[in-house]
């Protein structure tokens, strides 16, 4: 099994664990006199199984992105970058929307007589900046998806 298709066993499996959790909370009380909807403790039992199934893909993922190389480093390496890269990007297109004034609706100047709002950071760059980070995570992610699909899942 190559690590893409891991990948998507795992995120079914996480919706799964979501869907039971969601049915065990609906039948877990009735009302006296009342038969619940569904056994409440088969679907925990379900919900376990799952949870092994899980524990397991998440395991072989796990060693699969720590064993497999990328770049200067290996997979799980990446996917650190990846994350960080996406956090840093957050930050600085939400540092430009700030100092754009992008969310204060209502705010600007009406009168002359007004304080005026004045940018502290440098808008321009910063969305030259974002534009890099975001040209890097997606040249980043497409090698990591790249390396999903060529690599099998280690046991």
């Amino acid at each position: 099994m190559k690590l893409a298709e891991a990948l998507a066993l795992r995120a079914d499996a996480t919706r799964r664990v979501e869907q039971l959790r969601s049915r065990v909370v609906g039948s877990a009380r009735y009302q006296e006199g009342e038969v619940p909807a569904e056994d409440a403790s088969a679907l925990l039992t379900q919900v376990g199984e799952v949870l092994d199934e899980l524990e397991s893909l998440i395991r072989r993922i796990n060693r699969t992105n720590a064993a497999t190389p990328l770049d200067e480093g290996t997979v799980t390496d990446a996917i650190a970058r990846r994350d960080v890269l996406r956090l840093r990007h957050s930050v600085i297109t939400s540092a430009a929307d700030a100092a754009a004034g992008r969310d204060q609706r209502g705010v600007g100047r009406q009168l002359r007589s007004e304080l005026m709002w004045l940018s502290a950071l440098p808008v321009a760059e910063l969305r030259d900046t974002a534009d890099q980070l975001a040209r890097q995570l997606r040249e980043l992610d497409a090698r990591i998806q790249r390396a999903n699909w060529e690599v099998d899942l280690l046991d």
